[in-house]
């Protein structure tokens, strides 16, 4: 389905079921990620830092939880771009250059959104987004949660990625107050595929099979799963000093809890169509498509994640 232009303003493209299907497909923080709408540009969730029970004596006071809360701040930011195309190339051209761009913009975005969610190595501060990555905070402490500055991030040696070094990056989330099997899910750049397909268990199989069905990772259906959780590939995955939709440094896996992957919803992405009879288009005879989205994230805990970056 094209999508129509019809002077109304910013057009959510993901009407068009194939644009929505290219984000879902590109972007495993869009898949995966609890979506929480925002009326506003931020929004707090509340968090608790836990409870923490003790004997209670006979006839004593009952033991006080002195464990501090706080929020969890999604501030949403701004992801666009522009394509100028000929009026030639649109009245000439059988194909729909506007629905091709949509699907196009859809694809760069959810490679740019899981990039800018996971994989930005600097504080937002010096990044210039409005949030910080997931890779950022396991760099930080968290004194709420009592998480440990970098303890659940693995940085893979010279000795590269090995079946202990992925059980081991996975055991220190399951090892955490946020483990939740049925939540648990696993993000990967696809540079991992071949490394992956090569890594035998401790009997000698190769850790990713093919069921009886034909679906990879023994599962009846959903496609790829590492250890048994479900796993998605992305493009994303990978280091960035400032966000890409095709970031070029080092590839990682995350394994986490998908309950505290938290995307603010503001604005989905959205198309405006600039006409080469209007406005600033008539000097040049050209149409302008505007793209847009207005999206927030944050690691609801950082101890409900691990990751393993190949250095």
């Amino acid at each position: 389905m094209a999508v129509a232009f019809t002077g109304a303003g910013w057009i959510p493209i993901e009407t068009n079921p194939e644009v929505i299907q290219k984000v879902k497909q590109a972007s495993a923080v869009e898949r995966f990620g609890h979506h929480v709408p925002m009326g506003s540009n931020t929004k707090y969730t509340p968090r608790s830092g836990g409870v923490h029970l003790a004997r209670w004596a006979k006839s004593t006071s009952a033991p006080a939880d002195t464990t501090g809360n706080d929020s969890v701040l999604l501030n949403s930011d701004k992801i666009g771009g522009k394509v100028t195309i000929a009026e030639e190339d649109m009245s000439d051209s059988l194909a729909s250059i506007t629905k091709t761009k949509s699907v196009d913009a859809g694809t760069s975005y959810g490679k740019l959104f899981d990039n800018v969610c996971l994989g930005i190595t600097v504080a937002k501060a010096v990044s210039g987004w409005g949030f910080d990555s997931l890779y950022y905070l396991l760099t930080q402490a968290d004194t709420t949660t009592g998480y440990v500055a970098n303890s659940n991030l693995t940085l893979a040696g010279t000795g590269g990625i090995t079946y202990d070094g992925l059980s081991d990056a996975l055991s220190l989330y399951e090892q955490g107050d946020f483990f939740d099997p049925a939540e648990t899910v696993a993000i990967a750049h696809p540079s991992f595929a071949g490394t992956l397909r090569k890594i035998k268990s401790s009997t000698g199989e190769p850790i990713f099979n093919e069921s009886s069905s034909g679906d990879a990772g023994g599962g009846q259906s959903g496609g790829l799963k590492a250890f048994g959780y479900d796993l998605q590939w992305s493009l994303g995955a990978k280091t960035s000093a400032t966000g890409s939709d095709s970031p070029t440094g080092s590839p990682f896996v995350v394994f986490g809890n998908r309950q505290f992957l938290q995307v603010g919803d503001r604005n989905p992405l959205a198309v405006n169509f600039q006409d080469s009879t209007n406005g600033i288009g008539v000097d040049t005879d050209e149409n302008v498509l505007y793209f847009r989205a207005r999206k927030a994230f944050a690691p609801g805990a950082p101890g409900a994640f691990s990751m393993l970056v190949k250095n």
